[in-house]
């Protein structure tokens, strides 16, 4: 099957063919035509399935047959997405398949100066790319109006939920105009998420091209047992031993991610860290020297790397185990994408076996285990389970966030 199968125009086959795409991906295949059937759908999809083409080729299709909005302040289409970095990432998909079509699109995200955001919706936009915050506080101040959305898109629902965004999605649903088309969009189920669907989607279409919460089939996955006090070590040894030039490194805390960074660059490791503690430019720029290949290593927290779309990304190591099995699937999924294979390796301590334990239960999977010589775990050291509730409060994860949840002012400040 090719993407002139579809039922997508010539403008937009032109622009996919110019990214060298000839073939659609399992979720574009399924997605694309019941998209354009203007049904509503229920899509599970990992990330580097190529779920972003999935939904932004039959928008713009779409886009091409319908009335543009009448005043300059409304628009017709809203993608939510729950951080700054897929943000950045879906607009840019928006752009390259639409250059060819007469559509202006804008992405709008917290962090940065609004009144630029507002001087260019006041020109006029079609498409809105949004985290919820700052979509919320535009609307406040009158510089957007969704009421005639006719496509309502939300990304990586189950990140939404996890950050505590549910109560500004509430808001923004009930400024939406009751008829529309709704495509919502996940990496993992859960009853939050069912019950959210339940709510927001009318005898949606369900996609899924993979079964929920597995792990590619195309990662590598290993775990090396190692004493909490000798993982920089070991990193340190796997990347100068493996002569590894690109790295995605996850910590559980933002300390955790500036520290270590500090640690690999004293050992002559170039590397940069991201998260929610840093600017959007400093953020933008590590990214940006990650893929460029001018830092070998870019340490991340989980709400950070969501939006970090590197389709040869070889290696993803979890430094720190997630206390949420689901981030892990969505961890590892960073690397092996479009097509390629990736390694995923976990430095995985003694007070971390529970951690582990839940991911092999949700992943329905036991990941090898490799013991390096000179890095043998100590049989005498006792574990001590780290506390979940501290780590989800210093990460931003499930308990912290709904709680952020409540203080919206706090929580869009993050957006």
């Amino acid at each position: 099957m090719s993407f002139t199968t579809l039922g997508l125009s010539d403008p937009i086959l032109k622009a996919i063919k110019e990214q060298g795409y000839t073939t659609p991906t399992p979720i574009q295949k399924q997605a694309i035509p019941i998209i354009l059937e203007k049904r509503d759908i229920l899509a599970g999809a990992q990330t580097g399935t190529g779920k972003t083409a999935g939904f932004t080729l039959p928008l713009l299709e779409l886009l091409t047959h319908q009335k543009r909005a009448t005043k300059k302040h409304q628009i017709s289409a809203l993608i939510l997405t729950p951080t700054r970095e897929l943000a950045a990432q879906v607009a840019q998909s928006v752009e390259l398949y639409g250059k060819y079509l007469p559509f202006k699109s804008t992405v709008i995200f917290g962090g940065v100066g609004i009144n630029p955001q507002k001087a260019v919706l006041r020109k006029g936009v079609d498409i809105v790319i949004a985290t919820p915050g700052r979509l919320l506080d535009l609307i406040s101040q009158d510089a957007l109006d969704i009421s005639m959305v006719k496509t309502f898109v939300l990304d990586e629902a189950d990140r939404m939920l996890d950050m505590g965004f549910i109560h500004d999605i509430k808001k923004i649903l009930a400024m939406l105009p009751a008829h529309r088309q709704n495509l919502l969009f996940s990496a993992t189920f859960s009853k939050e998420i069912k019950r959210l669907a339940d709510g927001l989607l009318n005898n949606p279409a369900l996609i899924e091209v993979a079964k929920r919460n597995t792990t590619s089939k195309s990662v590598d996955q290993t775990v090396y047992p190692v004493d909490a006090h000798r993982k920089r070590e070991l990193l340190i040894h796997l990347i100068k031993k493996n002569d590894w030039k690109q790295v995605l490194v996850f910590t559980r805390t933002k300390h955790g991610a500036n520290k270590l960074t500090k640690q690999l660059e004293a050992e002559g490791i170039s590397a940069a860290a991201i998260h929610g503690n840093k600017s959007q430019g400093a953020r933008t720029k590590a990214l940006a020297d990650f893929k460029d290949g001018n830092i070998k290593v870019l340490v991340a927290t989980d709400i950070a790397a969501r939006g970090i779309d590197i389709d040869l990304l070889p290696y993803v190591v979890n430094y720190e185990l997630p206390n949420i099995p689901e981030d892990y699937v969505h961890r590892i999924g960073r690397t092996g994408r479009a097509g390629n294979e990736g390694e995923a390796v976990s430095l995985v301590c003694i007070d971390e076996l529970q951690y582990l334990k839940d991911i092999e239960k949700l992943t329905k999977q036991s990941i090898k285990k490799v013991v390096l010589d000179g890095f043998e775990v100590d049989p005498t050291i006792e574990a001590k389970p780290l506390s979940k509730r501290g780590q989800q409060r210093s990460n931003g994860s499930r308990g912290g966030s709904r709680n952020r949840g409540r203080g919206n002012r706090n929580n869009r400040s993050r957006s």
